[in-house]
């Protein structure tokens, strides 16, 4: 599959490594026609419109963010966004707590390890962040995954949990400042058929995702998408998807063209860089 639209990237406005010129960069580099900037609760502040033309590149301006569903939490993408006053409240809400819930993280981190990370807690700041500096620390850690895995991950020794909104003032506050809104990464759930329940009031899931196992009906071990197309059918859904970058890699997964068309088609027009400034 080629892959010509990537729709879910983070920068270093969260919790990604790229900054949004060297995105752009990769992005070209790539061939890619799109790429949504989808830095978790936060705006990148360097896009300004809902949609912005650099070039022969589209930039969608989006945002993800954690709500409570109930027995779980799950993560909601919205694309085209115009900020409103009431999503603003709420990220800068958000803000705050990730910068109290990153340093209760880094205590305990440095206490279970008897390590100093060199952490200062600001906003922005996501778990990957502390994994990298527990990975370049004197702990006996090679890999952010196994930081995850020992330490931080959700039931490990170091979690802390945040305080995020409920999925249905989630859903409005995304609703009323983006062109759509949808369910990420829908496999990545422990109970992938209730989070799909959800998307009856959404506009979009992410079909085109890069989970750990191949996405396969028929290969042994693999991850079913069948219950994702049946979502879309059934609630006449976008499929969208990406590369979820939070390193330098980008269309690692994405949409087709034709998947891209019907997506763009529910966007806003581009405005030029030379009009948005």
């Amino acid at each position: 599959m080629s892959v010509v639209a990537d729709l879910h990237t983070h920068t270093t406005v969260s919790d990604g490594t790229l900054s949004l010129p060297d995105l752009v960069a990769t992005a070209r580099e790539e061939g890619l026609a799109a790429v949504a900037v989808t830095d978790h609760d936060r705006y990148h502040p360097d896009i300004s419109v809902p949609v912005e033309r650099r070039g022969d590149l589209l930039i969608v301006r989006g945002i993800e963010l954690r709500v409570d569903a109930g027995d779980e939490r799950v993560d909601l993408l919205g694309y085209g966004l115009t900020e409103t006053d009431a999503l603003t409240a709420e990220v800068e809400r958000l803000q705050q707590d990730r910068i109290d819930r990153g340093r209760r993280i880094v205590e305990n981190v440095e206490a279970e390890l008897g390590v100093d990370l060199g952490i200062e807690p600001h906003e922005g700041l996501g778990r990957p962040h502390i994994a990298r500096a527990v990975v370049e620390s004197d702990a006996d850690y090679d890999t952010i995954g196994a930081v995850f895995d020992d330490l931080i991950g959700d039931d490990g020794p170091c979690y802390v949990a945040r305080e995020v909104p409920d999925f249905e003032t989630g859903r409005e506050l995304l609703e009323e400042a983006c062109a759509f809104v949808g369910l990420a990464h829908p496999l990545r759930y422990d109970d992938p058929e209730a989070a799909l329940e959800l998307t009856a009031e959404l506009d979009a899931v992410e079909r085109y995702y890069p989970y750990d196992r191949p996405v396969s009906p028929d290969e042994p071990e693999s991850l079913d998408p069948r219950p994702v197309e049946a979502a879309i059918s059934e609630h006449d859904l976008l499929a969208t998807g990406g590369t979820d970058a939070h390193e330098e890699e980008l269309a690692v997964d994405g949409l087709p063209r034709a998947a891209w068309k019907r997506v763009r088609e529910h966007l806003p027009e581009a405005v030029s860089l030379a009009e948005s400034n």
